[in-house]
């Protein structure tokens, strides 16, 4: 009997689970069934309605659902404006949402960009991610529809798909969305953009280039990829501290400059022999900050008037570099006459060039200030202008005072201290028993960081760190004796001056 109680409870149990399998499977076909109908009758409104109707049809849909929905939802488009311009807010957005998407969304978008050094994710389309902003939780989702007007306009832009951002949060929290989270979502957005970004090594083109005519710039470029740190700089380290420290005070000054009622700019005169470093100091700057970097030759520039639609076109976070500045333009004899002595000197070949760049170039001493320092400087972002000059005596003091020039840094010879920099970086040595030689030498002779890297650079795989070292003490104490000959000979000459002017004298007091 009870064998028999067991095997009727077992067949009710299971025909009652046959039963719920039944009236599930009827659920999800009646779904799928559903979902079919809906989907057929989505295609045929989107294939039978026409485009102009689609949008009046969805405008009463919105607004029915907002009579109903407690949420608010705000809409970024990826082109705005009559000319479909790419909007930095969508761009902004897409580069926030980056790092969450990477960690909680399910589908992702890898795409190749020509402004980035890396691969940029974002949100795949038709997808959502979740984000929380001071305790509350809002949802941006990515879509994309399709543009009726398949005009030959629209399709120059690439595609007739036109994607935009939607932030959906609820409408008791509309005050904080609105003036505090976008304002955070844009800032980070943009940071984030920048810290990505390709950086560029821009130059001018002539108004007569036609790459300026093919690109609509005045400006090409081409990736900066150029290795110099501070950390490989051959300087006093105190030295690049000072610097490094007036760098970073200057990037996060926008809120100090605007205090105190200045452009957002900082200027460098870099002055010294040839050899010291100055293009690489600039390098090491660019890299230190991650900004472009602007070589700015004004031999090229026809006008003033040029020289300030060239400034207008630099973008913020940028080091904007007028190479050799004492000889790009006549600017020292503007306001001071030249030494009859020196205008003697001046070798033949050099008066023609610089006839020659006169013609080519009618920028002035008042446009360059003006470019750099006047009205015009504050249009662009933050940015810090270079100034390279091998002999700062020829420049005219209003062009480097302090202001324009802010930051005066001379890049002298080699000295020991630039000299273990150099041996680390090339001879991965800290130490070595000629170090003594290669300190009492550089303390007597002048040579230039370059020479000096030149003589540590292994020339074959033989070579190793002692033979190069021995290659510069060579080369400093021949330098020595060429310094001591020379000495001589100048001490002779000038023996020969005094005593040819005493002669001169003596004539002249015996003289009737």
């Amino acid at each position: 009997m009870r064998n028999r109680r067991k095997q009727r409870d077992f067949r009710g149990s299971n025909s009652e689970a046959k039963t719920k399998m039944s009236e599930t499977g009827s659920s999800w076909g009646f779904t799928g069934s559903t979902m079919t109908s809906l989907m057929f009758l989505w295609a045929m409104y989107k294939q039978i309605f026409p485009y102009h109707l689609q949008i009046h049809v969805e405008r009463y849909v919105y607004k029915l659902m907002g009579w109903v929905s407690s949420y608010v939802h705000i809409k970024f488009n990826e082109y705005s404006g009559e000319g479909l311009e790419k909007s930095k807010a969508y761009d902004s957005i897409r580069n926030y949402l980056s790092t969450k998407s990477t960690a909680l969304a399910k589908r992702l978008k890898a795409n190749e960009s020509k402004s980035s050094k890396s691969l940029v994710l974002s949100l795949d389309d038709h997808e959502t991610v979740e984000d929380v902003f001071e305790g509350v939780k809002v949802k941006w989702s990515s879509s994309v529809t399709e543009n009726g007007n398949k005009s030959s306009m629209n399709r120059d832009k690439g595609s007739v798909e036109r994607r935009y951002m939607t932030l959906s949060f609820h409408s008791r929290h509309r005050e904080m969305i609105t003036k505090t989270y976008l304002d955070h979502v844009l800032r980070e957005g943009e940071e984030i953009g920048l810290k990505k970004r390709e950086r560029k090594l821009y130059t001018n083109n002539s108004i007569n280039d036609w790459c300026s005519w093919r690109s609509g710039s005045n400006w090409s470029n081409v990736s900066f990829d150029h290795p110099a740190t501070f950390e490989t700089l051959a300087m006093d380290p105190e030295k690049k501290e000072e610097i490094k420290k007036d760098l970073i005070k200057f990037s996060n000054g926008k809120d100090y400059y605007r205090k105190v009622g200045k452009p957002w700019k900082r200027g460098y005169l870099l002055f010294g022999p040839p050899g010291t470093g100055k293009s690489t100091m600039i390098s090491a700057m660019a890299n230190f900050l991650g900004y472009d970097v602007y070589d700015l030759e004004l031999t090229t520039v026809t006008d003033n008037s040029e020289l300030k639609k060239l400034m207008l076109e630099t973008k913020g976070k940028s080091i904007v570099v007028i190479e050799d500045i004492d000889c790009s333009l006549d600017l020292t004899g503007q306001r001071r006459k030249k030494n009859l002595e020196d205008e003697e000197e001046e070798d033949i070949e050099e008066k023609i060039k610089e006839a020659e760049k006169k013609k080519q170039s009618k920028v002035t001493l008042s446009g360059l200030l003006n470019a750099i320092d006047g009205l015009w400087s504050a249009c662009s972002g933050e940015k810090i202008i270079v100034f390279k000059t091998n002999f700062v005596d020829k420049l005219d003091p209003a062009l480097i005072r302090r202001g324009r020039m802010d930051n005066h840094i001379e890049m002298s010879y080699c000295r020991f201290e630039a000299f273990k920099v150099l041996a680390k970086n090339y001879l991965e040595i800290e130490s070595h028993d000629l170090y003594g030689d290669v300190k009492r030498l550089l303390e007597e002779v002048d040579m230039s960081p370059a020479d000096v890297a030149e003589n540590l650079m292994p020339k074959s795989d033989e070579e190793d760190a002692e033979i190069c070292l021995k290659r510069l003490v060579k080369s400093l104490e021949e330098v020595k004796e060429k310094a001591k000959n020379l000495a001589e000979e100048d001490e002779k000459e000038a023996r020969k001056k005094m005593k040819k002017k005493a002669e001169e004298e003596e004539k002249k007091t015996l003289k009737p």
